[in-house]
């Protein structure tokens, strides 16, 4: 069964898009069938696979404001996932999709676009990752009506935890009126520095208030995955062997293994299974 995530912090630059993108490339390293569909205006996420955003014939605009079909305007990215079994597609954004947020004022189910779009595509991927705009908007409703979890990237700084109450304020809403399905994949610690105490504190601080919904993968500040977007690849094909790339790779796994571990049959009396813990990229 397909599993839409969509990739959400009202708070910029904490690693939405990187997350995104990456975890879109991982999966589909993993042999995954993968779609990315990027729904911020900034069209950043297009741009990092490597598609030029000015360019673009379609995109998600005329998916949600004209109901031109998926399969019409995805795009294949990520030829090292091809090579893998995996597929890696996008659908991709630029600044017309500012436009499509008064657009869909006006048309029937606004709030429901895109999960009617992606019925229609379901049985093609294994997982459909969301990345959301940085605001809580008409377009990042659609993408929470849509999805199946929501993940939140969370920075390892000070700042760490604003905004996220009113995120998942946001969550409980959509699931008590459109969405009761909706739950929340997990929340993702990224730009960690473990030389930082802020960044340990931080860290500590989450694991405390959230437990077990925060990702056991700690996504490190490193070089290599910051020079990535700027040669339009994932970290996964940048530099596979870079501390960026493992830690992606290490939250696609865990993010597989908690989905087998949730649809796994449970056979009476039988002792409950635990959780492979990902590896830990501690900086």
């Amino acid at each position: 069964m397909s599993r839409t995530i969509a990739i959400a912090n009202q708070k910029g630059g904490v690693g939405k898009t990187t997350t995104a993108v990456n975890l879109s490339a991982a999966l589909a390293s993993l042999g995954k069938r993968t779609l990315l569909i990027d729904l911020d205006p900034q069209g950043n996420a297009t741009m990092g696979c490597g598609v030029d955003k000015y360019e673009i014939e379609a995109g998600i605009f005329e998916v949600l404001v004209d109901a031109v079909p998926i399969r019409e305007v995805r795009l294949a990215v990520a030829a090292g996932a091809l090579r893998s079994g995996g597929v890696n597609h996008l659908v991709a954004a630029n600044s017309d999709l500012t436009a499509a947020e008064v657009e869909l004022m006006s048309l029937e189910r606004r709030e429901q676009r895109l999960r009617d779009a992606l019925a229609a595509v379901e049985a093609d991927y294994d997982y459909t990752l969301i990345d959301c705009p940085p605001s809580l908007n008409i377009l990042t409703l659609n993408a929470f009506v849509a999805a199946d979890s929501v993940l939140v990237p969370i920075q390892c700084e000070y700042y760490a935890l604003e905004g996220l109450s009113a995120l998942l304020d946001t969550i409980e809403g959509v699931r008590e009126s459109v969405n009761p399905a909706l739950t929340v994949e997990g929340l993702l610690r990224t730009m960690y520095d473990g030389r930082n105490n802020l960044g340990a504190e931080v860290s500590a601080q989450l694991l405390e208030h959230f437990g077990d919904q925060v990702f056991r993968t700690l996504v490190p500040r490193n070089v290599r995955l910051a020079e990535a977007p700027s040669h339009g690849m994932s970290i996964v094909e940048y530099d596979r062997s870079s501390r960026g790339a493992l830690a992606y790779l290490s939250l696609a796994g865990e993010i597989v293994r908690r989905r087998a571990f949730d649809s796994a049959p449970v056979t009476a009396g039988a002792a409950s299974p635990t959780h492979e813990l990902a590896v830990e990229i501690d900086g």
